[in-house]
């Protein structure tokens, strides 16, 4: 990114999830921890994770919710499809 990124999470009306945090994006400046390896994983979960992954956690509502990425100038690698998004993995 040439500035910065964000993710949002919304119920399935669209709306906000209302979550103990009053958090309802998380991004580059938000604060992250990463990983030993540079990566930064994220908790998109309800419960809290606990501990130093709190800090990347951003709370999901019991029901169906979406995710909205916003890449703000992003590379070229973005714009031309050599660079995609991760997947969201299941942590069970």
């Amino acid at each position: 990114m040439n500035a910065f990124w964000s993710l949002t999470i919304y119920n399935e009306r669209q709306l906000f999830v209302d979550n103990p945090l009053n958090r309802y994006a998380i991004g580059d400046r938000s604060g992250l921890k990463a990983d030993a390896d540079g990566s930064v994983t994220l908790y998109i979960q309800r419960e809290d994770p606990g501990g130093e992954k709190s800090a990347n956690w951003l709370p999901s509502p019991d029901g169906p919710f979406t995710l909205n990425m916003r890449l703000y100038w992003p590379k070229q690698s973005v714009l031309y499809g050599s660079w995609n998004t991760p997947p969201v993995k299941s942590a069970d």
